[in-house]
This record gives structure tokens, C-alpha cells and sequence, in this order.
């Protein structure tokens, strides 16, 4: 039997080791979904699709910046950049970490075989190199577990309450702006529905011994949660004045959720992925959705 050579040997202990350091990062997001309450992705979710169609290994254990594609929902020029708050939601993550990255508005003619067969089609995708990652909240925890400058991700018990806060607060908001016509009896009960979830966010943010503007813990962290719900919150902001007749005073009636608002709207993170700007939610809000 012929000895391994050194390059052989080297190849190897990359692949062992990045086989490794996967593992922990699949185990990483099982923790991190348990801790704040959420279901991990069963075997047909995107995020055990990840690596379908994308087999090729390429050689050292750990992914490194650069050659990052998003693929996102485009406008209705589909070219430009659309309102999908989970596709903004991934942008901001990029940003705060400061990693360069090709973005690509996709429609569904233009959409590549490989996202076709391999993921159903669904975006946002995050393809890095050789790897593909589908679901917004797993692409978050893979830039955050291999790129950790600033870390993102808080876990415990701090975690578990912001979530709670913050829990079915999109569907909440979609079932609102979704529904005609304005003021019916229906309309007004899905109106109450997302306000018993802004008060709920209101109760947390205005908590005693909080000294920071943000979701987790005391809110002198910027998270990954809160990536996740400015986008869902400009979208709600755009939807009340323009879709909805303004039915819902948010300074008046939840101060802490409306200066939160203010807050993540400033963060640079988030005014450098606006682009697509108020005229595109309602067109997505009343086309799309």
C-alpha cells in the first residue's frame, strides 16, 4: 500500500477538521434554537438542504470572506432590490460584520437550476463558495459562528425573554396589513391581535434595569435578533400610513416600541440595505403577499 503523501495527509486533516468545526455549528444552532424556544428544522427544512447540489469540497476547515452571493427577492422592475424584510434581515448581518458580498434581485425565470432543484427555489439564499444556505435565521448563525467579529449571537436566559417579546409579532403584523377592507369587523380584531403583541414588545422594552436601546438583556448589544425585526418593523411602519390609514398612534400608545423603532432605523446597518424604500413595501405588501 503506498504511503499518503504530505499534500494527501494535508487534505485529509482539512477535510477532518472542517467535517469538525460543521458539526459545531449544526450543534451551535440546535442549542442556540432550544435556548430561545425554537423548533429545530426537521429533515425537509432548507437548512439540512444546505449542501444538496453543492458537493464539491474545497480544501481548508474553515469558510473564509469573499465569494459570497445573496440571492433576493427583486422589485417590481425585477432588477432592483425588493422589500423582503427576511433577505434585509441577512443584509444587515452582512453589514455589521463588514463582509463584502455579490447581491442578486432574482426573479423566478432568472433563478439558477441549482436553487431551482437543489433548494425549491427559495430566497433569501446565501451561497458562499461551494455551500448554500436558505432559511434567513440559519444564514444569520452561519455568519455569526464562522465570522464572529462583532459576535451576534446571545444565548440564556436574556435571549429566551426578547424572543418571547417578540413572538408572533410578523404573522400578527402580515394578517393586519393583509386583510380588506379597512375597518370591518375582522380588520378591527386582527388590529387587536397585533396590538396585543406591541404591547407585549412595549412591557419588555420598558422594563427596569434596561440602559441600552436594544432587544436582549440590558440593550447594550446589538443582536442578531434585532437585525431580525427592524425589517419586520420598517415594513409594519411603511404598511400602517400607507396600506392602512394610520389606526394605530405607536408614539402615543407604545413610546418604547416606537424610540426601538427610531433606534434600529438609524443604525447604519439599516440605512445602508434601505434602499428599496417605502413605494416597493407597498407594492410587495400588495402584490406579493
Amino acid at each position: 500500500m503506498r504511503p499518503l503523501s504530505c499534500h494527501s495527509y494535508g487534505f485529509l486533516l482539512g477535510l477532518t477538521l472542517r467535517t469538525i468545526i460543521c458539526n459545531a455549528f449544526l450543534l451551535t444552532v440546535r442549542d442556540y434554537n432550544t435556548k430561545i424556544g425554537r423548533t429545530m428544522a426537521s429533515p425537509s427544512t432548507p437548512f439540512n438542504m444546505a449542501r444538496r447540489g453543492l458537493e464539491t469540497l474545497e480544501e481548508g476547515a474553515t469558510p473564509l470572506p469573499g465569494g459570497m452571493t445573496l440571492y433576493v427577492k427583486p422589485a417590481q422592475d425585477g432588477k432592483s432590490v425588493g422589500d423582503c424584510p427576511f433577505a434585509h434581515f441577512v443584509r444587515m448581518v452582512l453589514h455589521e460584520k463588514g463582509l463584502e458580498y455579490e447581491l442578486l434581485p432574482t426573479t423566478q425565470e432568472n433563478k439558477p437550476n441549482w436553487l431551482l432543484e437543489g433548494y425549491g427555489g427559495k430566497m433569501p439564499a446565501l451561497r458562499h463558495r461551494r455551500e448554500c444556505y436558505v432559511d434567513s435565521d440559519v444564514i444569520a448563525q452561519y455568519l455569526d459562528f464562522f465570522f464572529q467579529e462583532p459576535k451576534m449571537s446571545i444565548m440564556g436566559k436574556e435571549a429566551t425573554e426578547a424572543s418571547t417579546a417578540v413572538d408572533g409579532f410578523f404573522p400578527a403584523m402580515a394578517k393586519f396589513v393583509k386583510h380588506t377592507p379597512n375597518g370591518d369587523e375582522e380588520d378591527k380584531e386582527k388590529q387587536a391581535a397585533l396590538e396585543e403583541k406591541l404591547q407585549k414588545l412595549e412591557e419588555h422594552l420598558s422594563q427596569r434595569g434596561r440602559t441600552g436601546p436594544y432587544l436582549v438583556g440590558d440593550g447594550e448589544q446589538f443582536a442578531l435578533l434585532d437585525c431580525s425585526m427592524a425589517p419586520k418593523l420598517y415594513a409594519m411602519d411603511v404598511c400602517l400610513e400607507k396600506i392602512k390609514d394610520n389606526p394605530i398612534d405607536l408614539k402615543g400608545k407604545y413610546p418604547a416600541v416606537r424610540k426601538y423603532m427610531d433606534e434600529v432605523f438609524a443604525r447604519q446597518s439599516f440605512q445602508d440595505t434601505a434602499e428599496y424604500g417605502p413605494e416597493t413595501v407597498v407594492w410587495g405588501w400588495t402584490s406579493y403577499h
